[in-house]
């Protein structure tokens, strides 16, 4: 298994915005194979006193942090499935995204260990 991570800071008051935004997207990636896609908001995230979710987006007091991850079966198949949805017209980057690309984290895992997973 493969899995491509992000972790970002959304404002709250685009909280609707990108939600809906991020269920377009991995609808996307799912129509070109991803096996699984998954947003997930902040729920019981402490910020640390050396690092931290928080601290790793610079995270503002209006913001809620995002941990997102798609799943392939491996980092070939990630590739494929990566070509295609640059290829795809409906991937078209929004002009003013509902959160900070440039406090966005990124990247691609090789698992190691999975149970109880597709």
């Amino acid at each position: 298994m493969y899995v491509d991570g992000f972790v970002m800071a959304v404002p709250r008051a685009r909280l609707d915005e990108y939600v809906a935004q991020a269920d377009k997207a991995l609808s996307i990636w799912l129509d070109h194979g991803a096996l699984t896609a998954v947003e997930a908001m902040a729920d019981d995230v402490a910020e640390g006193d050396v690092t931290s979710f928080p601290r790793a987006v610079k995270l503002d007091a209006n913001e809620v942090v995002f941990f997102s991850w798609i799943t392939y079966r491996d980092r070939a198949h990630r590739d494929a499935v990566h070509a295609a949805v640059l290829g795809d017209a409906r991937t078209k980057a929004p002009v003013d995204p509902p959160f900070s690309m440039k406090r966005m984290i990124w990247g691609g895992f090789a698992a190691k260990v999975v149970k109880g997973c597709p």
